[in-house]
């Protein structure tokens, strides 16, 4: 027994031999400018503003990543009883590399 027939979808929207520019967008006058309509597929980028990155930020990074590093071997040097500046320390380390992805 044979297996029943697939349905193929779509087919050509179309008339044949037509290209993009031959019919107008829908409903909206031709112009000059490049302005595309809501409704249209293609959505433009949108122009992304030049960020420039405040002087403190890597000032903030480098506080951070080394005062978790002293943190940690102060744990080690000084509060040989206490956890508490080790897990400070850590967090200080992830602060700062969490603020280098910020930094542009």
């Amino acid at each position: 027994m044979a297996p029943p027939k697939r349905k193929t979808g779509g087919g050509r929207v179309t008339a044949k031999g037509t290209r993009p520019g031959d019919r107008p967008a829908s409903g909206h006058p031709t112009t000059d400018h490049h302005e595309v309509s809501a409704s249209s597929r293609y959505t433009p980028k949108q122009e992304r503003r030049q960020l420039i990155p405040p002087n403190w930020i890597p000032v903030i990074m480098l506080v951070l990543l080394i005062g978790g590093g002293l943190l940690i071997m102060a744990r080690y040097l000084i509060f040989t009883d206490s956890n508490w500046p080790t897990l400070v320390g850590l967090a200080a380390i992830l602060g700062g590399l969490y603020t280098a992805t910020k930094w542009q």
